[in-house]
């Protein structure tokens, strides 16, 4: 299964070659973008995850489509063994590893180039899993959920922060307001890739959310998953277990 929205619908190659171009285009502001498309309430939605995944003492943990690494140094925060944050954009993965170096965290958090489609770990790897606005971006939606239930321990924890759709009004029109034009917009003032801040907004509206994510992750072996709405529902965290 995959989302057919790509960032430059002009070029040929695919999708996950257009998305790894705009990571790594965008990936100088990408920090200060987040902040300010979001009003910076992200950072507590983040916290929300890090409190999920710390109540399950997880050791071990993977953070896919890490970024510039927000949730790696977060996680830190709970005193696990090892980190390691994976992304498929090497321009995002630069600023993550200034930003590990900085906070004197290079010891904990490894920051290694992949693709969440073909993880480079082995089976029962991890204790937890968690992504932050990034499952989205999969190619291949199962195909990287199922790379994920292959990596985490049994019993481990993955846990999901994505956008998503209010369904009710005014937040639905509102959200799809600011969607369609506010995004775009800022886009166009703050970034060189303004195609970037109009992929985004695509792919958040084309991607299933709610009960029919939760779906999805029980079709890929998931348990016990859980969903819970954020903001009105323009975001949602999902958790599940293996």
């Amino acid at each position: 299964m995959g989302i057919d929205v790509k960032p430059y619908k002009d070029q040929n190659s695919s999708r996950k070659e257009q998305v790894t171009e705009m990571f790594d285009n965008i990936s100088g502001n990408y920090d200060f973008m987040n902040r300010l498309m979001t009003f910076g309430i992200d950072v507590k939605w983040r916290k929300k995850v890090v409190k999920m995944v710390a109540d399950t003492n997880a050791k071990d943990i993977l953070d896919i489509a890490t970024g510039t690494g927000d949730f790696a140094i977060m996680l830190a925060d709970i005193k696990p063994e090892k980190i390691v944050g994976l992304d498929i954009s090497k321009g995002m993965l630069e600023i993550g590893k200034k930003k590990v170096k900085e906070k004197g965290l290079d010891h904990l958090i490894e920051m290694v180039l992949g693709d969440s489609e073909n993880l480079p770990f082995e089976d029962n790897s991890f204790d937890a899993v968690t992504v932050g606005f990034g499952v989205r971006n999969f190619e291949d939606l199962d195909k990287g959920l199922s790379e994920i239930h292959r990596v985490l321990r049994p019993g481990g924890i993955f846990v999901v922060l994505e956008t998503s759709q209010p369904e009710k009004f005014p937040f639905k029109q509102g959200y799809k307001f600011y969607s369609k034009y506010i995004i775009p917009f800022m886009g166009r003032l703050f970034s060189k890739d303004k195609k970037a801040y109009e992929y985004l907004p695509e792919s958040a509206e084309a991607f299933p959310y709610g009960k029919a994510f939760n779906n999805i992750l029980k079709k890929n072996k998931f348990i016990s998953v859980q969903n819970y709405p954020l903001m009105f529902g323009s975001a949602s965290i999902y958790k599940a277990f293996k």
